[in-house]
């Protein structure tokens, strides 16, 4: 019942909650509908739920006194009151619901607010008093550095961190520094994060993160931090990244000694510093040379990511030299030799398309079968599912489907984390489960896996989707061998892969997308390209809000539906109008969706050049040479979005890849 409004699951939770057995089931029901109840001002009726509770669920003890204080001090009994929120502060002192309890008592006793930020800097509470006390006293260094700590999901921060760097630098100590330098970091302010981590205590990460910030804002500096970190820090990770930056940035002469240190020191790294000598010498048409250096890649590293990658280079110029069987036997190598790398799961398909051209349709079956067993995730896992003839649609039908959802009925127990917190994220109360894991996830520099999942877990509970969903993408990009090993298991379980294509405004979606013929599934993965459902984002053109509509063509739209007010900011109106012009764009290329999506991303003009200048007929390939960079990778995420939504949230299609595939996750529907 947690994903229904309070009005849904008003009938079950008073069945439940007057039931005469005395149950997990029951306690949940009472709590959930008097939070209900107090949030809507029947404080009466919440009230009567709240009574003794405290006693039968005791998990919850703490949250269960807090509310009936409030139920109490809304009532007029405020004695009453503070005697539930002065038993939360002595008898569970050490509960984060504490800091909530003595934020309550410090409105009429500031020392109870003056131990909430000393005990509990980083719950939202405390952070509330601190900026109240801010805008009383802005000069107060302990309290910014206190906001530049534990605030960062504000969206103040860096205006808080640039108060800090500029009225109090000569009083920052080189550890202040440092919290300044992460917060930059996290909030991709690369220039003045460089700045502060120059400050900072100087170990390899944050000599590296200096040259790295200049060198992503183009400042001048980038290169000598890097020689800096090399010759410093040498031995380290970052010193050898610090090397392959060295290699990308400088003229080709002068790369190749830099990347031949990478090769000679850092084996980690070796097998991208060979990929990327191999680029620069044929930039410098050292033919010979560069052909040595890729085979020896081959030899030494065939299972690399970097050696796949050569190799699907190289069929690419066999097909460009007319040679389909040998682009073909190049393509199946990079399967057989690095299977579960990226570039695998192109190679698979296009050796699939390549023994079709061949009239080798049963080792196209046979290439498609592998990508859909080894990348079940994939664009190219569709298209593989598409062209075996699933039930997935393809290019012409994806409109026109409409597939049955069947969302999680449960929550999944998180990773870490106490049990007050992992009980709360059970019942749905997700802004109190939020506060407790602010005190709870201390280790934000450094997080462990299952800390940096839960993390991204909590972020989507609260609608922080942005970054719920790039802390759980990034899991991905762990590269010790024990932390890949995580990830392996992480991935197994469907809670993840729902984290990273949540579901959020189903009706609005159903609703909109049934009123313009579209399929639900589509909106929701061009919505999660656009936007990763943040209902209030801008983008740098000014495209706004869940479908990133421009307002020039939210006015264009409003008048063709006649819609006199709209906000691009409100989720149902953004779905409203951005469906109509997929659907617009859908219309204008006779349902298909490649094309369609493409429009939406690039605009009608662009596409219509593109098809007129298109050397192939087959979409594969069209989809392939679209010119534009973005435009071509933003096709292959909305589609390859699609196919996760409907691998993970239609039953049909989540057993047939589960039949296909031991990737899949077994999904709790």
């Amino acid at each position: 019942m947690t994903s229904q409004t309070p009005e849904q699951r008003a009938a079950a939770l008073t069945q439940l909650a007057q039931s005469p057995n005395s149950n997990l089931d029951r306690h949940r029901a009472r709590y959930l509908l008097a939070s209900d109840l107090l949030a809507s001002g029947k404080t009466p009726e919440a009230l009567k739920y709240l009574e003794g509770l405290e006693k039968e669920y005791s998990t919850l003890a703490p949250h269960i006194l807090i509310k009936r204080g409030k139920a109490l001090a809304a009532t007029g009994k405020l004695d009453q009151a503070i005697a539930n929120w002065k038993t939360v502060a002595e008898k569970y002192p050490k509960d984060p619901a504490a800091a909530e309890a003595l934020n309550l008592l410090g409105q009429k006793d500031p020392k109870f607010q003056d131990q909430a930020i000393a005990q509990y800097p980083s719950h939202p509470s405390s952070l509330q008093i601190v900026k109240e006390r801010l805008k009383k006293n802005p000069k107060q260094l302990p309290l910014l550095m206190t906001l530049a700590r534990y605030d960062l999901d504000s969206k103040d921060y860096v205006a808080t961190l640039d108060r800090i760097t500029s009225g109090f630098a000569p009083q920052l100590s080189p550890e202040d520094w440092e919290i300044l330098g992460f917060g930059y970091w996290e909030t991709q302010k690369y220039g003045k994060a460089a700045e502060a981590y120059s400050r900072a205590p100087q170990t390899a990460l944050t000599a590296y993160r200096t040259a790295r910030g200049l060198h992503l804002e183009g400042k001048p500096g980038g290169k000598d931090r890097y020689i800096a970190v090399s010759q410093n820090f040498a031995g380290t990770p970052e010193a050898g990244l610090a090397l392959l930056r060295l290699g990308q940035m400088v003229e080709p002469k002068e790369a190749v000694p830099y990347l031949d240190r990478v090769i000679a020191q850092y084996p980690e790294q070796t097998p991208q510093a060979l990929l990327e000598k191999a680029k620069v010498l044929d930039g410098l048409k050292s033919q010979t040379s560069a052909t040595q250096v890729r085979q020896y890649l081959l030899d030494k590293y065939p299972n690399t990511e970097p050696a796949g990658e050569m190799r699907w280079l190289i069929a690419q110029e066999r097909v460009k030299a007319g040679d389909l069987p040998g682009a073909k036997q190049w393509a199946e190598a990079t399967i057989v030799a690095s299977p579960t790398t990226e570039v695998a799961a192109k190679a698979g398909f296009w050796a699939g398309k390549w023994s079709q051209k061949l009239g080798k349709n049963d080792e196209a079956i046979n290439n498609f079968k592998k990508v859909l067993k080894e990348h079940p995730q994939s664009y190219y896992a569709w298209r593989s599912a598409s062209l075996l003839g699933w039930n997935v649609g393809d290019f012409n039908t994806v409109r026109a489907m409409q597939p049955t959802i069947v969302k999680p009925q449960t929550r999944a127990e998180l990773p870490v984390g106490s049990p007050m917190l992992k009980e709360l994220h059970q019942v749905g109360q997700d802004r109190d489960a939020w506060a407790y894991w602010q005190v709870e996830y201390q280790n934000r520099h450094k997080p462990t896996m299952p800390e940096q999942f839960t993390d991204g877990i909590m972020r989507l509970g609260v609608g922080d989707n942005l970054d719920g969903i790039f802390m759980v993408g990034n899991l991905s990009d762990r590269t010790k061998p024990e932390e890949k090993k995580q990830y392996e298991a992480i991935s197994k379980q469907a809670t993840y892969w729902q984290a990273l294509y949540p579901f959020p405004y189903t009706p609005e979606i159903s609703n909109w997308s049934k009123q313009h013929g579209l399929n639900p599934m589509l909106v929701t993965a061009l919505m999660r390209q656009e936007s990763r459902f943040e209902a209030k984002i801008e983008s740098s053109a000014g495209a706004k809000g869940l479908m990133q509509v421009m307002p020039d063509t939210a006015t264009f739209i409003a008048g063709k539906l006649n819609l006199k007010k709209y906000s691009l900011e409100n989720p149902n109106d953004n779905i409203q109008l951005g469906t109509w012009y997929l659907g617009y764009t859908h219309d204008e290329y006779q349902n298909n969706s490649m094309l369609a999506v493409a429009s939406y991303n690039a605009g009608p003009g662009a596409v219509g050049g593109w098809l007129e200048s298109a050397k192939s007929r087959d979409p594969d390939e069209f989809v392939e040479a679209i010119p534009y960079e973005e435009t071509r990778g933003y096709v292959k995420s909305v589609l390859g979005n699609y196919w996760n939504y409907l691998r993970l949230y239609n039953p049909e299609i989540a057993k047939q890849v589960a039949e296909a595939s031991p990737l899949q996750p077994q999904l709790n529907q």
